[in-house]
């Protein structure tokens, strides 16, 4: 997540910079919101993070985990960087679950994304244009900037998800 210095909150996760330069600042927020994602995984078995108990929908804690790998694939690798990367999963969303790929793996994975991401961001300004890929916007130049809120608000709404799902799976609130 961060470096062993930064503060943190009794759950471990880091908190973000409360007075500061922007790019730390994003970056700081980013790091939250991972980690609050992780701190909602943690503890379950693979079983209960392939449950769906948030009728009607089949939404999973493992399939948001797998979504949010997507994610940090397509902003940083294939936007930021500029790659030509495959899915991470089968599906370019990433929500569909594997009975072989566990709670484990897709962590492991997951954390690859991010580091590979923080690889490509590393000494871009906040100022850089970038050209989204895919999608009903592709072509359309944003900052860097605007990719790391938009991966924050990606972030915070599915923590918003992960809330329920967790909740309805062990009773487990609050973070």
């Amino acid at each position: 997540m961060t470096d062993d210095s930064a503060p943190a909150l009794p759950d471990g996760r880091p908190v973000p910079l409360l007075i500061g330069d922007e790019r730390p600042t994003l970056e700081g927020w980013l790091d939250f919101h991972r980690a609050t994602l992780e701190l909602k995984c943690a503890g379950l078995d693979d079983a209960q993070v392939r449950l769906a108990p948030v009728t009607p929908s089949s939404l999973t804690l493992l399939g948001l985990v797998q979504h949010l790998a997507e994610i940090e694939r397509n902003w940083f690798q294939r936007v930021v960087g500029g790659l030509d990367v495959p899915p991470v999963f089968e599906e370019e969303t990433g929500y569909v679950l594997d009975p072989a790929r566990g709670l484990d793996e897709v962590l492991a994975v997951w954390r690859r994304e991010i580091a590979r991401g923080r690889q490509l961001c590393a000494g871009r300004s906040p100022d850089d244009a970038v050209r989204i890929v895919g999608g009903p916007m592709a072509g359309v130049e944003v900052s860097v900037r605007w990719v790391l809120i938009h991966v924050i608000e990606e972030y915070a709404r599915h923590n918003g998800h992960a809330d329920l799902l967790r909740e309805s799976i062990d009773g487990t609130t609050g973070a």
